[in-house]
């Protein structure tokens, strides 16, 4: 006779194993599905309110990019509003959706946005099923900035195109639908590629993807130019007939339907909008199983490494240096210099930005010349974007910058070390720089102005580079080298715009004699020859190397003077 207190043998033939997916069974201690949303709501809230406590200058670049979305956000609620009765209408608001949805599932991957608070990762070891896990996250994804930008968007979209009782209706079912479909997009392929992400062949593809990225974006601007021709809007017509049956857009398009009547595809549109949602909570699920119950390959036993003669230091010459090392200079400066360009070309993600920039600074000022819409002071671009690379300089050291601290024990030490970082820079943005402004000036064909733009550029380009010495003291902040699509540690997001921008409307700002300079040579018949344009050229490039070096010389003490809190900031997350 069995005792109270004792277990029945298991059946013949079951497996007593435990299951590889235990992580998503149910457990006695696992909280209901409301309580576990309520927490990771409260857990999003707490995370945003703690990382915005911990400066003033993090809360301050928060907020002030809280207000520029949101004044954005409300500039475009108006403006889908207007169009309400317009007979493109539907057209741009399909389009509108289908690119938001866009943004969603591919930018999350390369940029700051979405939600970099809640990473599955560290939700392995907590009892948790996959199901109430999902939804969650899915309504805590719903808290932040990015889902009430485009909460915004969707409802004017819906309000411009609801037209009668019947369209109401469904723009009330839509709106929720579309917004669920961006985020559970955004988290879906966040979960099933964070694995090859966070590996070193993944963070190597994303220098291409940040390419493509990039040059899918010019192509967005100059579709966007082509419409604001007359007439130009009538092209959306067929592509939106098509777009407007793919979800999240298909939601928009059942509320057009809906007004015109057409009550059956309206309905076979919500139907597939909420399939998708399903498909895609579903594929989120699975990532979140897989990801919470696999074996990570970073915890494999590693291949020992070859022993002997196959790994050996590399020769030296006959004064025991690297003959390589013979051509930089001597002391500090060469030191930095070799080791701040073996971060462009080994760390993946200093790698992704750096091409990034490249490939926009160069596609925006030729492209808009090819369109016959440029001029050659677009190419003043390339060097606006070469010089944001200056800005959070200590950042892609993380938490070695303790070994760079421990070096810097004056102000001439951190002027050094800042000085050599811009030379590294100046290495790769001068050449660039001076082809982007020939390129450009070969297409339009406007040689004449080529002194002056090239001086203006060489001008921007001093000026970012002081700026982004500054802001990296005052502004650093973490680049997380675990997380392939996150740029920032959580709650420093809007660190990152708000230095960038701010850099480069200051470095506009410091400009404006060069600039006025240039005006007055374009303007005034008697200023308008070469040597005019010559001296341009001199005084924009002995302009841009006093303001380099001045920003330098303000950031060298402030450096040296505030070493800790820069290396917490720079190790954070």
């Amino acid at each position: 006779m069995t005792g109270t207190g004792s277990s029945a043998p298991p059946p013949t033939g079951a497996s007593t194993r435990p299951s590889t997916g235990s992580a998503t069974q149910a457990s006695p201690g696992s909280p209901s599905s409301g309580a576990l949303t309520g927490t990771f709501v409260g857990l999003k809230l707490s995370l945003l309110r703690n990382g915005l406590r911990q400066s003033s200058g993090r809360t301050a670049a928060y907020v002030t990019s809280a207000v520029l979305v949101l004044l954005f956000a409300a500039g475009q609620l108006l403006g889908l509003v207007l169009l309400r009765g317009n007979e493109h209408a539907a057209a741009v608001v399909v389009l509108l959706t289908a690119l938001i949805a866009l943004g969603w599932a591919v930018l999350p991957l390369f940029f700051p946005g979405g939600d970099e608070t809640l990473d599955p990762t560290r939700l392995v070891m907590l009892p948790l099923r996959s199901g109430p896990l999902v939804r969650a996250l899915l309504v805590a994804s719903l808290v932040g900035i990015g889902p009430l930008f485009t909460l915004c968007l969707v409802v004017g979209a819906a309000i411009a195109l609801a037209h009668g009782a019947a369209g109401v209706v469904v723009a009330v079912l839509a709106v929720p639908l579309a917004l669920l479909v961006c985020v559970a997009a955004a988290r879906a392929v966040a979960a099933g590629n964070v694995r090859l992400l966070t590996s070193r062949r993944g963070r190597d593809l994303a220098v291409l993807s940040g390419l493509l990225i990039a040059v899918g974006a010019q192509f967005v601007n100059f579709g966007a130019q082509r419409l604001t021709r007359p007439g130009g809007l009538d092209d959306l017509e067929p592509l939106a007939e098509v777009v407007r049956w793919l979800p999240p857009a298909s939601a928009l398009g059942a509320v057009d339907s809906a007004s015109g009547g057409a009550y059956g595809t309206a309905a076979a549109q919500l139907l597939l909008t909420a399939v998708v949602l399903g498909v895609l909570l579903v594929a989120w699920r699975r990532s979140l199983e897989k990801l919470m119950s696999a074996p990570d390959g970073s915890t494999l036993a590693a291949v020992s490494a070859p022993t002997g003669g196959a790994r050996r230091g590399r020769s030296t010459g006959g004064d025991g240096t690297a003959p390589e090392s013979r051509w930089w200079p001597a002391g500090r400066t060469g030191t930095v210099m070799r080791r701040s360009l073996q971060y462009m070309v080994r760390d993946p993600k200093t790698k992704a930005q750096l091409v990034s920039w490249l490939a926009v600074g160069l596609i925006v000022p030729l492209f808009n010349a090819l369109q016959g819409t440029g001029s050659i002071y677009f190419a003043c671009f390339a060097a606006g974007m070469l010089g944001t690379q200056m800005y959070n300089q200590f950042g892609q050291d993380g938490d070695a910058f303790w070994m760079v601290a421990g070096t810097i024990s004056s102000a001439r030490d951190a002027y050094v070390e800042l000085r050599a970082r811009a030379y590294a820079l100046l290495l790769i943005a001068i050449p660039f720089t001076a082809v982007v402004n020939v390129g450009t000036a070969a297409i339009l064909g406007d040689w004449r102005s080529l002194p002056d733009a090239v001086g203006l550029s060489f001008a921007l380009l001093g000026a970012m580079l002081g700026t982004g010495a500054i802001a990296s003291y005052r502004l650093p902040y973490t680049i997380p080298q675990g997380s392939g699509f996150k740029a920032a540690a959580p709650g420093q997001a809007g660190i990152i715009w708000g230095s960038v921008f701010g850099g480069m409307l200051g470095g506009a700002l410091l400009c404006a004699p060069v600039i006025a300079l240039t005006v007055w040579v374009n303007v005034s018949d008697a200023a308008a020859g070469s040597p005019a344009r010559l001296a341009v050229l001199l005084l924009g490039t002995g302009y841009g190397l006093l303001l380099g070096w001045a920003g330098l010389r303000l950031a060298a003490p402030r450096t040296a003077a505030r070493l800790p809190e820069i290396l917490a900031a720079v190790s954070k997350g």
